[in-house]
């Protein structure tokens, strides 16, 4: 098993070394590009995308650590970044896009890295929030018992994030990143394929090739590449997810083990090598190292978000001669507040008032009257949609979660479908509506759902894994079933997963619309009455009035949605059916 293993490993380094090379070659035919779709190339291009996803997820990993961290930490700072997660998830990534080909084409000029730095943001930028959104949840609804361990023995801020908060939130960040990926491979198509103010950039890759092969008509070679997509995506889920949600088992936070417990024979194999211990005690050296600097950044000695501090632990003297009195405390925190309120409030008035005095000089502030009426309807198919997914998915992710035989079984087919870009079925979406006379305006539904469901499916698969085994058997020995046992147990305990996951699915469906309210194959092109279609058609003209204006109303319609209502089910989670 160790030289298993160890070829394994050099292999891996070999392909990124290899692949590696080829990004930083210099281009002279990207624009107006032609991608060569002999199937022949489909191995070298499944491997290019392979490696932007991956260096994608790790990019998304660092930030979700470091900005759901700041978040759930300091309450001034969670006041700007979360209603900022609301607005970053539902700019598209078209936006992005326009933002990052200028801007890295322009850090590396003439190479090809600075396509791939904007194609692997792009990919960044479908992973990132929804990953966030779950592992900030788990850090302000950490269970009260770990948090008061945590502060009781006084362990530094980075032993407490690495040893209680980390493992705490472990089987949703998991399935959330396993989401987040499939994420990434609904948007290839825009992120390899590029069109941006008129011009064309096309990368090696599965998604360059398979848009390539839409737009030319070429039902075989679109065959291809489904078949391409499918085989990288169970292999992805084979080698990598797999192991890792079977290996997330052990974060449990329960006092009796599962019954049956998730397998995986790549992690089996890797268990039955040395070489992950001889390499963990190798770097444990390393690890004390980096403990002793993380007491630089201050012991635990205060409580989570959402948790008061225990009357045990009080920190403050109670006469009120002593500075550190609470009234004193509370007078500066307020203070502090209202100087932070201005000072974020004012920048965002000057972002503002710049980008309305922009839009004045170039078409007039009459520009957001039609993507405001057009974002009606795209509102009414992500209302649709949500509702849907939410009578659909949830009950058949519980089920799902609640039977380790039956998660063996559905994963991979859930990220099949969960990763299917809907560019790769527009052949037979536009046969479809073509021949059953349905309109765009609610088949794009369907295409919507394609990116944005899943995102209720897994969470709710999340949630009922995180439901600890022995309140199960609490059940099952006073006999409740059937809609007690949904009352007291399933809905309280799936509810923190679900309301993260309608969050990210309601922006989800938002950015899907960009790509699903546009259908084109061959000579046909099928254009539905939205606010994504007017979106995509501003940004293929590069128009960036135009473009500003879609992209703020998206942004508002999300924020308004997600103040009015997702955020008061998130305040809801918190205080009631946190475990």
């Amino acid at each position: 098993m160790d030289v298993v293993v160890a070829a394994a490993v050099l292999v891996l380094l070999y392909l990124g070394l290899r692949l590696g090379r080829d990004t930083t070659v210099r281009f002279a035919t990207a624009r107006d590009a032609v991608v060569d779709t002999d199937p022949a190339r489909l191995p070298y291009d499944a491997a290019r995308t392979l490696l932007r996803m991956f260096a994608a997820l790790a990019v998304s990993i660092v930030f979700t650590f470091g900005y759901a961290y700041a978040a759930a930490r300091s309450r001034r700072l969670e006041r700007v970044l979360i209603p900022a997660l609301d607005i970053l998830q539902s700019v598209p990534v078209l936006a992005f896009l326009t933002v990052a080909v200028t801007g890295f084409l322009a850090l590396f000029p003439g190479s090809m890295l600075g396509l791939e730095c904007a194609a692997v943001f792009a990919i960044f930028t479908s992973q990132a929030w929804n990953m966030t959104f779950a592992f900030y949840h788990s850090l302000v609804s950490l269970p009260r018992e770990l948090d008061e361990l945590s502060r009781s023995f006084g362990f530094s801020r980075w032993m407490r994030f690495w040893k209680v908060e980390l493992p705490s939130g472990m089987i949703g960040l998991v399935w959330n990143g396993m989401l987040s990926f499939g994420g990434g491979w609904f948007f290839l198509v825009a992120a390899e394929a590029i069109s941006v103010d008129n011009q064309r950039y096309a990368l090696p890759g599965v998604g360059s090739y398979a848009g390539a092969a839409v737009a030319a008509g070429d039902l075989g070679r679109v065959g291809w590449a489904i078949a391409t997509m499918v085989v990288l995506v169970v292999g992805v889920n084979f080698l990598f997810w797999r192991p890792l949600t079977a290996w997330a088992e052990r974060f449990r936070n329960e006092q009796s083990e599962a019954t049956e417990a998730q397998r995986s024979v790549v992690l089996d194999l890797l268990r039955r090598s040395h070489l992950p211990a001889l390499l963990g005690r190798a770097l444990r050296p390393v690890g004390r190292a980096l403990n002793r600097a993380g007491r630089l950044f201050g012991t635990d000695g205060h409580p989570s978000a959402g948790h008061p501090t225990h009357p045990g632990h009080a920190t403050h003297s109670a006469y009120p001669g002593n500075p550190a009195h609470p009234g004193h405390h509370a007078r500066r925190q307020r203070t502090g507040d209202m100087v932070f309120a201005l000072v974020a409030g004012g920048i965002v008035l000057w972002g503002l008032v710049d980008l309305g005095r922009y839009l004045a000089d170039r078409t007039g502030l009459g520009v957001f009257g039609e993507p405001l009426l057009l974002g009606l309807a795209t509102l009414a198919r992500v209302v649709v949609l949500v509702a849907v997914a939410t009578v659909v998915w949830v009950p058949i992710g519980v089920k799902i979660g609640f039977s380790p035989r039956l998660t063996r079984i559905a994963q991979p087919l859930v990220q099949v479908l969960a990763s299917f870009p809907a560019n790769f079925l527009f052949p037979l979406a536009v046969w479809l509506l073509l021949r059953t006379g349905v309109s765009i305006d609610l088949g794009g539904i369907l295409l919507m759902a394609l990116g944005a469901q899943w995102y209720v499916l897994f969470n709710a698969i999340a949630g009922a894994m995180a439901i600890p085994t022995d309140l199960r058997e609490a059940m099952d020995d006073l006999g409740v079933r059937g809609w007690q046992r949904w009352r007291r147990l399933i809905i309280p305990g799936v509810f923190p997963a679900y309301v993260t996951g309608g969050i990210t699915a309601s922006g989800g469906a938002w950015n899907a619309s960009i790509v699903s309210e546009v259908v084109t194959f061959g000579g046909t092109t099928l254009t539905a009455t939205g606010l994504g279609a007017y979106i995509a058609r501003a940004t293929e003209r590069g128009d960036h009035p135009h473009l500003l204006a879609g992209v703020a109303v998206m942004s508002l319609y999300v924020v308004a949605l997600n103040r009015l209502f997702w955020r008061r089910l998130y305040r809801l989670a918190e205080r009631r059916y946190s475990l």
